[in-house]
């Protein structure tokens, strides 16, 4: 197996702090310059970077701090890709009630390319400034269909869903062939549509809202994915990250794995899933009976929808749980997801943050010994 994931691992995004927000509104008002937010920005990174040294952990990332949202700021990168208003509809859930909202979504207004590389300058900075493994994180492909499907698609740039989906693989692999020349050996993939596709709720609004079988849309996103990422070296390692939605302590998806648990982890060629299971509403452990030898599953114990603490046994406990349905060895732990998806809406502070990533690798080194 490739070391990465690692046995104590994390989602990648953390808070930021109060100078970083309040740089970026400067900068939003026209009172800084794009190299002072810079340079406030590569100081924030240092400082996370710091963070994660100091606490152990072995994957380091920038926290995401040169972005105001965990996806938008990568799709909107790419020629003939703007803003929209899709029919789609999410609704937050959490103990209090949940909201209904129409969430940030793109259209593709004609072929697609890139201009010039989106994260990679943010990766070589990463490197350069720690001493453990960068990783980097990137949305899932799948987000550019999901929540508009055909209706956001041009059809006179794209008379065929297939000719779309190439179009889209190959603009990832350019991404992902930068990043690899960079050196980055550790990349993420955040997919929330294989989520999504596990709720009732959510698989009958694909059906209606974009036109799709909720049954079908697994196999094209996976082969979408593999399509994407088939031109890595071997020895980088990619993971995903199956997100059920994350803003100020709410979610979107709930229900188990089972729905495309088999898809999953039997036709993406990729290494390792993160899995939120910080709750009841992510289901059993049973799905993972579906994971082959030679990949891992990091198990999202450790919630970010709240700053309360874990306690250590019923981690481990759970750790036992999952291990009846796969070999204790191909699984690891960290969060369920990560700390700050874009600008506001944290539930904890920084010291909280660094209290449940401290206690993610306390509990790996009881379990694993490394």
């Amino acid at each position: 197996m490739k070391p990465a994931p690692f046995r104590a691992d994390h989602v990648g995004s953390l808070i930021r702090p109060d100078y970083l927000i309040s740089a970026r509104e400067r900068r939003a008002a026209g009172e800084i310059s794009d190299n002072e937010l810079k340079e406030v920005q590569e100081r924030a990174i240092r400082e996370v970077v710091a963070l994660q040294e100091g606490i152990g952990l072995k994957s380091v990332t920038d926290g995401e701090y040169n972005r105001g949202s965990w996806h938008t700021d990568f799709l909107l990168r790419f020629a003939n890709v703007e803003p929209w208003q899709s029919n789609y509809k999410t609704t937050f859930h959490n103990e209090e009630g949940s909201v209904e909202s129409k969430p940030h979504t793109v259209r593709v207004t004609g072929k697609l390319s890139r201009p010039q590389p989106i994260f990679v300058e943010d990766f070589r900075f990463l490197k350069s400034v720690t001493r453990e493994t960068p990783k980097i994180t990137i949305p899932s492909p799948s987000i550019m269909h999901f929540r508009g499907g055909r209706e956001a698609i041009d059809t006179t740039a794209y008379p065929t869903m297939d000719e779309f989906y190439a179009d889209l693989a190959a603009v990832y692999a350019e991404e992902i062939g930068d990043l690899a020349d960079a050196g980055c050996r550790y990349l993420q993939i955040d997919e929330t549509n294989f989520a999504y596709l596990c709720d009732p709720s959510l698989r009958a609004q694909v059906q209606t809202s974009i036109g799709e079988d909720p049954d079908e849309l697994p196999h094209v996103y996976a082969k979408l994915i593999n399509n994407a990422i088939a031109g890595r070296p071997d020895d980088m390692a990619v993971c995903m990250h199956v997100c059920r939605g994350n803003f100020a302590g709410r979610w979107i998806a709930e229900g188990g794995y089972e729905p495309v648990a088999e898809v999953m982890f039997n036709e993406l060629e990729i290494d390792g899933y993160f899995l939120e299971y910080d709750s009841a509403r992510a289901g059993g452990f049973e799905p993972l009976r579906f994971l082959p030898k030679g990949k891992k599953v990091v198990l999202g114990l450790v919630t970010t929808k709240c700053g309360q603490m874990e306690s250590a046994d019923e981690l481990k406990r759970r750790i036992d749980e999952a291990a009846k349905f796969v070999d204790l060895d191909q699984l690891a732990l960290s969060p369920q997801c990560g700390f700050s998806s874009g600008i506001g809406g944290n539930t904890m502070g920084i010291e909280d943050e660094k209290s449940k990533l401290s206690l993610v690798l306390e509990v790996a080194r009881d379990v694993w010994g490394d």
